[in-house]
Protein backbone atom coordinates (compact mmCIF):
# COMPACT_ATOMS: atom_id res chain seq x y z
CA UNK A 1 0.00 0.00 0.00
CA UNK A 2 1.04 3.70 -0.69
CA UNK A 3 2.34 6.07 2.16
CA UNK A 4 3.03 9.16 2.13
CA UNK A 5 6.59 8.89 2.17
CA UNK A 6 6.52 6.88 -1.35
CA UNK A 7 5.26 10.15 -3.29
CA UNK A 8 8.60 12.61 -3.68
CA UNK A 9 7.90 16.15 -2.95
CA UNK A 10 9.00 16.65 -6.25
CA UNK A 11 5.89 15.41 -7.64
CA UNK A 12 3.63 18.18 -9.08
CA UNK A 13 0.30 18.30 -8.29
CA UNK A 14 -2.55 17.57 -10.91
CA UNK A 15 -4.81 19.33 -9.23
CA UNK A 16 -4.72 22.21 -6.76
CA UNK A 17 -7.58 21.96 -4.31
CA UNK A 18 -5.47 24.37 -1.92
CA UNK A 19 -7.55 27.46 -3.15
CA UNK A 20 -10.65 26.38 -1.64
CA UNK A 21 -11.47 27.90 1.65
CA UNK A 22 -10.59 26.02 4.68
CA UNK A 23 -12.30 26.19 7.84
CA UNK A 24 -9.81 25.59 10.88
CA UNK A 25 -11.20 23.42 13.75
CA UNK A 26 -8.23 23.82 16.15
CA UNK A 27 -9.96 22.05 19.13
CA UNK A 28 -13.07 20.05 17.63
CA UNK A 29 -12.91 16.32 17.27
CA UNK A 30 -14.40 13.82 14.92
CA UNK A 31 -15.33 9.77 14.35
CA UNK A 32 -12.97 8.52 11.89
CA UNK A 33 -14.36 5.02 10.87
CA UNK A 34 -11.26 2.92 9.15
CA UNK A 35 -10.62 -0.48 8.91
CA UNK A 36 -14.02 -1.60 10.36
CA UNK A 37 -13.15 0.20 13.63
CA UNK A 38 -14.23 3.69 15.09
CA UNK A 39 -11.42 6.14 16.22
CA UNK A 40 -11.91 9.75 17.71
CA UNK A 41 -9.81 12.10 15.74
CA UNK A 42 -9.07 15.89 16.12
CA UNK A 43 -10.00 17.96 13.26
CA UNK A 44 -7.59 20.10 11.54
CA UNK A 45 -9.33 21.61 8.99
CA UNK A 46 -12.23 21.36 6.17
CA UNK A 47 -12.95 22.68 2.64
CA UNK A 48 -16.26 21.81 0.46
CA UNK A 49 -13.92 18.50 -0.80
CA UNK A 50 -11.78 17.07 1.86
CA UNK A 51 -10.72 16.84 5.62
CA UNK A 52 -7.35 16.58 7.46
CA UNK A 53 -7.36 14.79 10.70
CA UNK A 54 -5.04 14.43 13.44
CA UNK A 55 -4.63 10.37 14.33
CA UNK A 56 -1.93 8.67 15.94
CA UNK A 57 -2.45 5.37 13.40
CA UNK A 58 -1.11 5.53 9.61
CA UNK A 59 -4.01 4.92 6.74
CA UNK A 60 -2.73 4.30 3.22
CA UNK A 61 -2.88 6.38 0.24
CA UNK A 62 -6.31 5.12 -1.16
CA UNK A 63 -7.89 3.56 1.43
CA UNK A 64 -11.64 4.25 2.54
CA UNK A 65 -12.72 5.90 5.23
CA UNK A 66 -16.08 7.22 6.90
CA UNK A 67 -16.00 10.73 8.96
CA UNK A 68 -18.71 11.71 11.22
CA UNK A 69 -18.07 15.47 11.92
CA UNK A 70 -20.38 16.61 14.86
CA UNK A 71 -23.88 17.33 13.56
CA UNK A 72 -23.33 16.22 10.24
CA UNK A 73 -23.81 12.96 8.49
CA UNK A 74 -21.51 10.39 8.09
CA UNK A 75 -19.41 10.87 4.68
CA UNK A 76 -17.78 8.21 3.36
CA UNK A 77 -14.13 9.32 1.80
CA UNK A 78 -10.67 7.93 0.51
CA UNK A 79 -7.27 8.89 1.88
CA UNK A 80 -5.25 11.46 -0.77
CA UNK A 81 -1.77 12.13 1.64
CA UNK A 82 -0.42 11.40 4.80
CA UNK A 83 2.49 13.36 6.20
CA UNK A 84 4.17 11.95 9.98
CA UNK A 85 4.40 14.67 12.44
CA UNK A 86 6.59 14.99 15.80
CA UNK A 87 4.57 13.03 18.81
CA UNK A 88 3.70 9.62 16.63
CA UNK A 89 0.96 11.70 15.03
CA UNK A 90 -0.38 11.60 11.07
CA UNK A 91 -2.01 14.01 9.16
CA UNK A 92 -4.12 11.75 7.04
CA UNK A 93 -6.30 14.20 4.37
CA UNK A 94 -9.30 12.63 3.00
CA UNK A 95 -11.57 13.86 -0.32
CA UNK A 96 -14.97 13.01 -0.40
CA UNK A 97 -17.24 13.13 -3.52
CA UNK A 98 -19.69 14.66 -1.05
CA UNK A 99 -19.47 17.66 1.06
CA UNK A 100 -17.27 17.79 4.24
CA UNK A 101 -19.56 20.90 5.29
Amino acid sequence: MLHGSMIPRSVKRTFDQRSEPREPADSSTAMLEWRGRKHVVRLGNSSPSGAMVIFTMMPHIGEQVTLHLPGQALIAGQVQWVRTIGSGSTLPHARSSGSWR
